[in-house]
């Protein structure tokens, strides 16, 4: 065999178990990058309405207008917690029926009942935004090996060449290189699933941290709002 080796000429007439190794590789890096481009724009999306719910937030408006504001921003999670919080205080409300009386309560109980709520807003919003982030660690874990899968098995056949009476590298050349392709193939699905993965995990740690402030905030504006109301 002279020339250059035709590496898409070579996979061309390789064998079923390559090519079936490179289409599931394929496959694996096609939903890799769906997923990081999803969850791309689902973080800008989500990091923009925080932005827009803490600007009202930050604001004058009253618990009620706050309210309103977090059902009509389906996309912020720090919304999703106010909302929480928001509810457990009402449903507090309804079965003491005083105001006063739910000032003295949360008090007694230092607010415990309203933290529960949060926690529950912020478990909900971890787990829409973990969504489908663990699927790239699964595809960077996996994808070397079923590249070295194939790897062994191409050079399995391309051994299985000289072992037939082939002996010269121009036989087993086009093996090997189908089997080496396979590996690169693997990696090139891996690498980025796996950076992508520490990437978005970093964003999400710090998005969790946001979301843990805004509970501390939200206590604050619940007890700054029950001082007002034991002063009436």
């Amino acid at each position: 065999m002279t020339g250059n080796l035709n590496i898409w000429e070579i996979l061309w007439h390789s064998g079923v178990v390559v090519k079936i190794v490179l289409l599931l590789l394929v496959a694996c890096s096609v939903v890799s990058w769906a997923i990081v481009i999803q969850k791309i724009k689902e973080l800008k999306t989500v990091d923009e309405a925080n932005e827009q719910f803490l600007g009202a937030f930050r604001g004058n408006a009253s618990m009620g207008e706050l309210f309103q504001a977090a059902i009509g921003n389906h996309d912020s999670t720090m919304g999703l917690m106010y909302r929480k919080g928001y509810e457990e205080i009402n449903r507090l409300n309804e079965k003491l029926q005083d105001k006063h009386q739910l000032s003295e309560y949360l008090k007694g109980q230092n607010f415990v009942p309203v933290e529960r709520a949060l926690k529950l807003g912020l478990a909900q919003a971890q787990e829409k935004l973990d969504l489908r982030v663990a699927t790239l660690a699964t595809i960077g874990s996996i994808a070397p090996f079923i590249g070295l899968f194939g790897t062994v098995w191409g050079i399995i056949d391309a051994f299985s060449g000289l072992a037939s009476g082939g002996g010269s590298i121009e036989a087993v050349a086009p093996g090997i290189a189908e089997a080496l392709v396979a590996t690169a193939v693997g990696l090139a699905a891996a690498i980025p699933a796996v950076w992508f993965y520490n990437s978005l995990n970093t964003r999400l740690t710090r998005m969790t941290g946001q979301m843990d402030a805004f509970g501390q905030d939200f206590l604050n504006l619940v007890e700054r709002s029950l001082i007002t109301l034991r002063r009436e």
